[in-house]
Protein backbone atom coordinates (compact mmCIF):
# COMPACT_ATOMS: atom_id res chain seq x y z
CA UNK A 1 0.00 0.00 0.00
CA UNK A 2 1.77 3.70 -0.86
CA UNK A 3 0.23 5.87 1.00
CA UNK A 4 0.35 9.70 -0.34
CA UNK A 5 -1.47 11.89 2.28
CA UNK A 6 1.49 13.32 4.77
CA UNK A 7 -0.89 13.39 7.43
CA UNK A 8 -2.09 10.09 7.29
CA UNK A 9 1.56 8.61 6.61
CA UNK A 10 2.59 10.19 9.62
CA UNK A 11 -0.34 8.72 11.83
CA UNK A 12 0.07 5.35 10.57
CA UNK A 13 3.64 5.46 11.11
CA UNK A 14 3.00 6.97 15.16
CA UNK A 15 0.36 3.95 15.50
CA UNK A 16 2.51 1.24 14.33
CA UNK A 17 5.11 2.25 16.87
CA UNK A 18 2.68 2.31 19.78
CA UNK A 19 1.65 -0.99 19.04
CA UNK A 20 4.84 -2.27 18.88
CA UNK A 21 5.81 -0.50 21.86
CA UNK A 22 2.83 -1.99 23.60
CA UNK A 23 3.82 -5.42 22.26
CA UNK A 24 7.29 -5.20 24.11
CA UNK A 25 5.95 -3.78 27.30
CA UNK A 26 5.65 -6.95 28.93
CA UNK A 27 8.05 -8.78 31.74
CA UNK A 28 8.13 -12.67 32.67
CA UNK A 29 8.75 -13.49 36.28
CA UNK A 30 9.30 -16.91 37.95
CA UNK A 31 8.07 -17.66 40.99
CA UNK A 32 10.07 -20.71 42.06
CA UNK A 33 7.69 -21.86 44.57
CA UNK A 34 3.87 -22.55 45.05
CA UNK A 35 1.41 -19.83 45.23
CA UNK A 36 0.77 -18.17 48.49
CA UNK A 37 4.33 -18.23 49.98
CA UNK A 38 6.57 -15.69 50.25
CA UNK A 39 8.82 -15.15 47.09
CA UNK A 40 5.04 -15.83 45.50
CA UNK A 41 3.93 -12.98 47.04
CA UNK A 42 7.32 -10.50 46.88
CA UNK A 43 7.33 -11.05 43.01
CA UNK A 44 3.28 -10.11 42.58
CA UNK A 45 3.21 -7.57 45.46
CA UNK A 46 7.00 -5.64 44.29
CA UNK A 47 5.29 -5.77 40.41
CA UNK A 48 2.18 -4.43 41.91
CA UNK A 49 3.69 -1.78 43.59
CA UNK A 50 5.71 -1.10 40.43
CA UNK A 51 2.87 -0.83 38.50
CA UNK A 52 0.30 1.20 41.11
CA UNK A 53 3.72 3.54 41.38
CA UNK A 54 3.57 4.50 37.51
CA UNK A 55 7.51 3.12 37.53
CA UNK A 56 6.28 -0.20 34.93
CA UNK A 57 3.44 -0.59 33.60
CA UNK A 58 3.11 -3.16 31.22
CA UNK A 59 1.94 -6.67 31.22
CA UNK A 60 3.40 -9.30 33.88
CA UNK A 61 3.44 -12.84 32.82
CA UNK A 62 4.17 -14.90 36.27
CA UNK A 63 5.00 -18.50 36.35
CA UNK A 64 4.88 -20.86 39.71
CA UNK A 65 7.23 -23.73 39.92
CA UNK A 66 7.58 -24.66 43.33
CA UNK A 67 10.12 -27.55 44.89
CA UNK A 68 13.40 -28.25 46.15
CA UNK A 69 14.08 -24.63 47.70
CA UNK A 70 13.20 -22.86 44.15
CA UNK A 71 15.92 -24.95 42.34
CA UNK A 72 13.66 -26.40 40.03
CA UNK A 73 11.90 -23.28 39.14
CA UNK A 74 15.39 -21.95 38.64
CA UNK A 75 16.64 -24.45 36.94
CA UNK A 76 13.90 -24.05 34.27
CA UNK A 77 14.58 -20.14 33.64
CA UNK A 78 17.72 -20.68 33.22
CA UNK A 79 17.26 -22.80 30.44
CA UNK A 80 14.22 -21.20 28.69
CA UNK A 81 15.12 -17.35 29.72
CA UNK A 82 19.57 -17.70 28.96
CA UNK A 83 20.28 -14.64 27.27
CA UNK A 84 16.36 -12.94 26.91
CA UNK A 85 15.60 -9.43 27.81
CA UNK A 86 12.78 -8.81 30.40
CA UNK A 87 12.84 -12.24 32.32
CA UNK A 88 13.39 -11.97 36.11
CA UNK A 89 12.52 -14.72 38.65
CA UNK A 90 12.38 -14.13 42.54
CA UNK A 91 15.31 -16.36 44.79
CA UNK A 92 16.37 -15.90 48.31
CA UNK A 93 17.89 -16.81 51.31
CA UNK A 94 16.27 -20.64 51.06
CA UNK A 95 17.70 -20.95 47.84
CA UNK A 96 21.10 -20.89 48.91
CA UNK A 97 21.01 -23.65 51.17
CA UNK A 98 19.06 -25.69 49.17
CA UNK A 99 21.37 -25.94 46.21
CA UNK A 100 23.89 -27.28 48.82
CA UNK A 101 21.35 -29.45 50.34
CA UNK A 102 19.40 -30.75 47.14
CA UNK A 103 22.90 -30.95 45.44
CA UNK A 104 21.67 -29.04 42.37
CA UNK A 105 23.78 -27.90 39.50
CA UNK A 106 22.35 -24.75 39.67
CA UNK A 107 24.78 -21.83 40.21
CA UNK A 108 23.47 -18.51 41.49
CA UNK A 109 26.23 -16.40 40.18
CA UNK A 110 25.52 -17.52 36.54
CA UNK A 111 22.34 -15.41 36.60
CA UNK A 112 22.20 -11.37 36.91
CA UNK A 113 21.81 -9.82 40.56
CA UNK A 114 19.28 -7.28 40.35
CA UNK A 115 17.88 -6.51 43.87
CA UNK A 116 17.92 -7.47 46.89
CA UNK A 117 14.34 -6.19 48.50
CA UNK A 118 13.35 -7.20 51.88
CA UNK A 119 14.26 -9.15 55.35
CA UNK A 120 11.62 -10.90 57.24
CA UNK A 121 12.33 -12.58 60.73
CA UNK A 122 11.29 -15.99 61.41
CA UNK A 123 9.73 -17.29 64.58
CA UNK A 124 8.80 -20.53 65.79
CA UNK A 125 5.08 -21.22 66.88
CA UNK A 126 2.82 -24.23 68.34
CA UNK A 127 -0.62 -24.88 69.00
CA UNK A 128 -2.05 -22.59 72.08
CA UNK A 129 -2.65 -25.55 74.65
CA UNK A 130 0.98 -27.03 73.75
CA UNK A 131 3.10 -28.58 76.50
CA UNK A 132 5.50 -26.01 75.49
CA UNK A 133 4.77 -21.99 76.24
CA UNK A 134 8.20 -20.65 76.51
CA UNK A 135 11.48 -21.31 73.92
CA UNK A 136 13.32 -22.41 76.69
CA UNK A 137 10.94 -25.09 77.16
CA UNK A 138 10.38 -26.11 73.66
CA UNK A 139 14.24 -25.95 73.51
CA UNK A 140 14.92 -28.23 76.41
CA UNK A 141 12.57 -30.60 75.43
CA UNK A 142 14.43 -30.09 71.76
CA UNK A 143 17.90 -31.45 73.31
CA UNK A 144 16.20 -34.48 75.34
CA UNK A 145 14.97 -35.77 72.36
CA UNK A 146 15.17 -34.38 69.41
CA UNK A 147 13.71 -36.87 66.73
CA UNK A 148 10.28 -36.93 69.02
CA UNK A 149 9.30 -33.23 67.91
CA UNK A 150 8.48 -33.06 64.29
CA UNK A 151 8.74 -29.52 63.02
CA UNK A 152 7.23 -28.26 59.76
CA UNK A 153 8.85 -25.43 57.97
CA UNK A 154 10.07 -24.47 54.38
CA UNK A 155 12.66 -26.30 52.36
CA UNK A 156 15.03 -28.65 53.65
CA UNK A 157 18.67 -26.49 54.24
CA UNK A 158 16.46 -23.40 54.07
CA UNK A 159 16.75 -20.27 56.73
CA UNK A 160 13.70 -22.11 58.69
CA UNK A 161 16.02 -25.26 58.67
CA UNK A 162 19.18 -23.90 59.89
CA UNK A 163 17.16 -21.66 62.65
CA UNK A 164 15.84 -24.89 64.27
CA UNK A 165 19.15 -26.75 63.90
CA UNK A 166 20.65 -23.38 65.74
CA UNK A 167 17.85 -23.30 68.35
CA UNK A 168 19.44 -27.13 68.79
CA UNK A 169 23.17 -26.59 68.73
CA UNK A 170 22.64 -23.43 71.27
CA UNK A 171 20.82 -26.21 73.34
CA UNK A 172 23.89 -28.13 73.02
CA UNK A 173 21.33 -30.64 71.22
CA UNK A 174 21.92 -32.71 68.48
CA UNK A 175 21.47 -30.72 65.22
CA UNK A 176 21.76 -33.78 63.11
CA UNK A 177 18.69 -35.83 64.49
CA UNK A 178 16.34 -33.47 64.56
CA UNK A 179 12.72 -34.31 63.11
CA UNK A 180 12.37 -31.25 60.79
CA UNK A 181 9.83 -31.93 57.47
CA UNK A 182 9.92 -29.35 55.07
CA UNK A 183 6.19 -28.22 53.80
CA UNK A 184 5.06 -27.56 50.96
CA UNK A 185 3.71 -23.88 52.01
CA UNK A 186 2.63 -21.76 55.33
CA UNK A 187 -0.67 -23.22 54.97
CA UNK A 188 0.36 -26.68 55.64
CA UNK A 189 2.69 -26.13 58.77
CA UNK A 190 -0.34 -24.27 59.77
CA UNK A 191 -3.04 -27.27 59.47
CA UNK A 192 -0.06 -29.44 60.92
CA UNK A 193 0.38 -27.06 63.92
CA UNK A 194 -3.55 -26.79 64.77
CA UNK A 195 -4.05 -30.96 63.76
CA UNK A 196 -1.52 -31.67 65.94
CA UNK A 197 1.08 -33.80 63.41
CA UNK A 198 3.66 -30.77 63.70
CA UNK A 199 4.97 -30.09 67.52
CA UNK A 200 5.68 -26.57 66.22
CA UNK A 201 6.61 -24.61 63.15
CA UNK A 202 8.71 -22.41 62.14
CA UNK A 203 8.51 -19.45 59.25
CA UNK A 204 8.49 -15.94 58.59
CA UNK A 205 6.34 -13.82 60.79
CA UNK A 206 4.00 -12.79 58.31
CA UNK A 207 2.87 -16.47 57.51
CA UNK A 208 2.16 -16.92 61.36
CA UNK A 209 1.17 -13.60 62.60
CA UNK A 210 -2.91 -13.98 61.18
CA UNK A 211 -3.29 -17.02 63.10
CA UNK A 212 -1.55 -15.83 66.33
CA UNK A 213 -4.13 -12.68 66.05
CA UNK A 214 -6.60 -15.47 65.44
CA UNK A 215 -5.28 -17.87 68.41
CA UNK A 216 -4.77 -20.80 66.20
CA UNK A 217 -1.27 -20.80 67.12
CA UNK A 218 0.69 -19.31 69.65
CA UNK A 219 4.40 -17.68 68.89
CA UNK A 220 7.23 -18.28 71.32
CA UNK A 221 9.88 -16.67 69.85
CA UNK A 222 11.29 -14.26 67.12
CA UNK A 223 15.13 -14.10 65.37
CA UNK A 224 15.62 -10.79 65.13
CA UNK A 225 18.02 -8.59 67.24
CA UNK A 226 15.73 -6.98 69.37
CA UNK A 227 11.69 -6.85 69.65
CA UNK A 228 9.65 -5.79 66.72
CA UNK A 229 7.16 -3.00 67.24
CA UNK A 230 3.82 -3.90 67.39
CA UNK A 231 4.64 -7.46 67.95
CA UNK A 232 4.56 -8.94 71.85
CA UNK A 233 6.91 -11.68 71.19
CA UNK A 234 10.18 -12.16 72.57
CA UNK A 235 13.39 -12.84 70.57
CA UNK A 236 15.50 -15.76 70.72
CA UNK A 237 18.72 -13.76 72.04
CA UNK A 238 17.00 -12.36 74.69
CA UNK A 239 15.69 -15.82 75.78
CA UNK A 240 19.00 -16.94 75.95
CA UNK A 241 19.50 -18.35 72.43
CA UNK A 242 22.10 -16.26 70.59
CA UNK A 243 20.57 -16.65 67.24
CA UNK A 244 19.67 -13.82 64.77
CA UNK A 245 18.81 -14.79 61.28
CA UNK A 246 16.74 -13.50 58.37
CA UNK A 247 15.06 -14.91 55.41
CA UNK A 248 16.25 -12.04 53.08
CA UNK A 249 14.23 -12.37 49.37
CA UNK A 250 15.40 -10.83 45.97
CA UNK A 251 15.11 -11.02 42.33
CA UNK A 252 18.02 -11.88 39.99
CA UNK A 253 18.01 -11.39 35.99
CA UNK A 254 18.66 -13.82 33.35
CA UNK A 255 21.95 -15.58 32.39
CA UNK A 256 23.41 -13.33 29.86
CA UNK A 257 20.77 -10.37 30.27
CA UNK A 258 21.81 -7.92 27.79
CA UNK A 259 23.41 -4.99 29.75
CA UNK A 260 21.00 -2.40 28.97
CA UNK A 261 18.08 -3.77 29.95
CA UNK A 262 19.92 -5.21 33.46
CA UNK A 263 20.65 -1.71 34.32
CA UNK A 264 17.37 -0.67 33.13
CA UNK A 265 15.35 -2.93 35.67
CA UNK A 266 17.80 -1.86 38.45
CA UNK A 267 16.85 1.33 37.57
CA UNK A 268 13.33 0.23 38.56
CA UNK A 269 13.66 -1.27 41.36
CA UNK A 270 15.86 1.69 43.03
CA UNK A 271 12.94 3.94 42.02
CA UNK A 272 10.45 1.29 43.65
CA UNK A 273 12.54 0.74 46.66
CA UNK A 274 11.73 4.60 47.64
CA UNK A 275 7.81 4.49 46.18
CA UNK A 276 5.58 4.74 48.62
CA UNK A 277 3.67 2.28 47.51
CA UNK A 278 6.14 -0.22 48.14
CA UNK A 279 6.59 1.40 51.43
CA UNK A 280 3.02 0.58 52.46
CA UNK A 281 3.30 -2.89 50.78
CA UNK A 282 6.26 -4.18 52.84
CA UNK A 283 4.34 -2.52 56.26
CA UNK A 284 1.10 -4.67 55.38
CA UNK A 285 3.44 -7.59 54.71
CA UNK A 286 5.70 -7.09 57.69
CA UNK A 287 8.52 -7.47 55.60
CA UNK A 288 12.07 -4.90 56.86
CA UNK A 289 13.83 -3.24 53.91
CA UNK A 290 17.08 -4.68 52.80
CA UNK A 291 17.95 -3.11 49.62
CA UNK A 292 21.07 -3.55 47.59
CA UNK A 293 21.33 -3.81 43.72
CA UNK A 294 24.14 -4.87 40.80
CA UNK A 295 27.73 -5.97 41.59
CA UNK A 296 27.23 -4.84 45.42
CA UNK A 297 24.62 -7.66 45.76
CA UNK A 298 26.31 -10.33 43.60
CA UNK A 299 29.05 -9.88 46.70
CA UNK A 300 26.58 -10.27 48.84
CA UNK A 301 25.18 -13.47 47.46
CA UNK A 302 28.66 -14.94 47.59
CA UNK A 303 29.40 -13.96 51.08
CA UNK A 304 26.15 -15.32 51.95
CA UNK A 305 26.80 -18.74 50.43
CA UNK A 306 29.79 -19.18 52.06
CA UNK A 307 27.76 -18.43 55.44
CA UNK A 308 25.05 -20.48 55.21
CA UNK A 309 27.15 -23.46 53.69
CA UNK A 310 29.63 -22.87 56.64
CA UNK A 311 26.64 -22.68 59.18
CA UNK A 312 24.76 -26.17 57.23
CA UNK A 313 28.47 -27.80 57.81
CA UNK A 314 28.60 -27.24 61.66
CA UNK A 315 25.52 -27.95 62.65
CA UNK A 316 26.05 -31.53 60.97
CA UNK A 317 23.06 -30.94 58.44
CA UNK A 318 25.63 -31.33 55.38
CA UNK A 319 28.97 -33.07 55.53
Amino acid sequence: MIVKNKSLKAGLISGLLLVATAAQAQVSVMLPANPGGGWDSTGRQSMAAMNEAGIYTGTVNYTNRGGAGGTIGLAEFKNKADGKADELAVFGAITVGSITMNNSPIKLEDFKPMARLTAEYLVLAVRPDSPYQTLGEFAAALKENPGALAVGGGSAGGVDHIALALLATASDGDAGKINYIPQAGGTETITGIVNGTLAAGISGISEFQQFADMGRVKILGITSAERMEGLDVPTFKEQGFDIELANWRGVLGSPNMPEENYQEWINRFEQLNDSDAWKETMAIQGWEPFFLTGAEFGEFIQAESERINEVLKDTGLIK
